[in-house]
């Protein structure tokens, strides 16, 4: 813990101009991607089933099971609730959306003489979903989040640099009064208290309201390409579009009603706003070592992306005696940048992804329509400290943002690790009516360095309907996560988290029509 914090605390220190965390390497990589709703009913177990528009986006190989083709329209809607948990008190949120999950077609070119077959497809995936709702409260006599700005403004001692030079954390708190110059000591030599952590003794009262939105869309291109009766292959080029927004507002209160202890209340609001686009690969295998059993194995890439964040920060505290309210922005310090948001380009490479997974078909044969169900299962390893940032090579600083940069890279090392997902389900067949079910595990990403855990459990159920070339499919997913989020990190003092459990349901509708 102590050398990640060390590392960390380099990093902010260095940060007047970034606005990168470890978290958002996670947030782009913890996910849990869209498919239709067949996919989902069975708990998301495509790697080695095939025959369903979805086998792009997790083993291509599938799609060689096409004859013929498909075009798939599916709709979604969730029901999102975050209960937050921070030194003992409970908060609850809600939030509902709609979006279209995985659309496009396949198109299959018949088998021929010698059992080869080919088949090729356009797809849209919602592979991330990124609107959340979250508040916590609660009573801290630990720390105060001012003290991160005294860790960022380390041992430089002129009052002047101090309210320039940390255009998005310490500046704004020290010409708002939050931070303050110690009485006695002089310019060139100043030393640099908190207010609001003077008021330890008595404790603070603390509130993180977070709200954000966007997600990651994926366009894909795959082809699969039954080489026998019992081999398959498939690749995938997926191009995913990644937007996120948030607004993040942490205040902090006197816990007393004392109007002469020189702090009153503190808030810092924090917008950020990051787009723009990657490029992947995905290539699978099928075998059929007999005719009921389907064994895949598929290798997703990295995704590179580049990005650009957008980002400010203002403060207002009422430090009682200072002129009362004071306010101030990053926009009015960016004078040298015409008073704009922050602006910052770089590069992200996500995770490699690792599939093996099984199906067993009951009664196999080639008319679909004769099969009886199945069962089948995924085991996936990501290895989440695998994820990188590396500088823009149009960057004007290069390289210090590379140092920066490598830095982060570091603290991600020490705060993730891999992790095994694990997808499971099944389908019974009546003619032209079935039922489905499924469950899905993800494994902690975490390594645990103040206590943060997480993991994240699915389970599902639904029911199709396929007659004369059209078909429709209902799915409930029932989603349970648990979390932290971490509103500040301190090198010097203890700090906390909040302890974050979410329970969503999702409603999935796959609309299709054979081609």
């Amino acid at each position: 813990m102590n050398r990640f914090l060390l590392i960390l605390g380099g990093v902010v220190s260095a940060s007047g101009l970034f606005a990168q965390e470890p978290v958002d390497a996670l947030r782009y990589a913890w996910t849990v991607p869209g498919g239709t709703a067949r996919q989902q009913a069975i708990g998301g177990a495509m790697g080695s089933l095939g025959g369903d528009v979805s086998a792009t986006f997790v083993n291509p190989a599938g799609l060689a099971f096409y004859r013929t083709g498909d075009f798939v329209l599916s709709p979604h809607y969730r029901f999102n609730n975050n209960k937050s948990t921070y030194f003992d008190r409970t908060e609850n949120r809600k939030d509902n959306n709609f979006t279209v999950g995985t659309t496009g077609f396949v198109l299959g070119s018949g088998s021929t003489r010698k059992g080869r077959n080919a088949a090729f497809s356009i797809a849209f995936n919602r592979s991330g979903n990124f609107k959340n709702n979250l508040l916590y409260r609660g009573a801290n006599n630990q720390s105060s989040y001012s003290q991160r700005y005294l860790e960022e403004i380390g041992n430089e001692g002129d009052a002047n640099v101090v309210s320039s030079s940390h255009p998005y954390g310490a500046s704004l708190a020290f010409n708002t009064f939050w931070i303050d110059t110690v009485g006695g000591s002089t310019n060139g030599n100043f030393q640099f208290q908190s207010r609001s952590a003077n008021l330890l003794a008595t404790g603070l009262l603390q509130e993180q309201s977070l709200q954000s939105w966007g997600g990651i869309n994926e366009f894909a291109i795959g082809f699969g390409v039954s080489m026998s009766d019992k081999v398959m292959l498939g690749g995938t080029l997926g191009i995913p579009f990644l937007n996120y927004e948030r607004e993040a507002t942490f205040t902090e209160v006197d816990a007393t009603d004392n109007p002469n202890n020189k702090f009153d209340f503190a808030s810092v609001t924090e917008n950020l706003r990051t787009k723009g686009a990657g490029v992947n690969l995905k290539a699978g295998v099928i075998f059929k070592p007999m005719e009921q059993w389907r064994l895949g194995v598929a290798f997703h890439s990295p995704t590179l992306y580049s990005l650009t964040d957008y980002f400010g920060t203002s403060i207002s505290a009422d430090v009682e005696g200072q002129d009362g309210l004071q306010t101030q922005s990053s926009e009015f310090l960016n004078e040298e940048f015409g008073n704009a948001p922050g602006e910052f380009r770089y590069m992200l490479a996500t995770p490699y992804r690792f599939i093996a997974s099984a199906s067993y078909v009951i009664r196999e044969i080639a008319d679909v329509s004769q099969q009886r169900g199945f069962l089948t299962a995924d085991v996936e390893y990501v290895n989440y400290k695998a994820s990188s940032f590396m500088a823009d090579s149009e960057d004007y600083s290069y390289d210090e943002t590379k140092s920066y940069l490598n830095g982060l890279n570091q603290a991600i090392d020490l705060a993730y690790k891999s992790a095994v997902n694990v997808r499971l389900g099944g389908e019974l067949k009546f003619t032209t009516f079935m039922v489905r079910a499924g469950a899905a595990f993800y494994g902690n990403p975490y390594k645990d360095i103040n206590g943060e855990k997480g993991n994240r459990l699915n389970l599902s159920g639904g029911i199709g309907y396929r007659n004369k070339g059209v078909f429709v499919d209902l799915t409930y997913v029932h989603a349970m996560t648990r979390d932290v989020h971490v509103p500040y990190r301190l090198e010097s003092a203890p700090y906390s988290n909040a302890e974050i459990r979410n329970t969503n349901g999702n409603v999935l509708m796959t609309l299709g029509f054979k081609l």
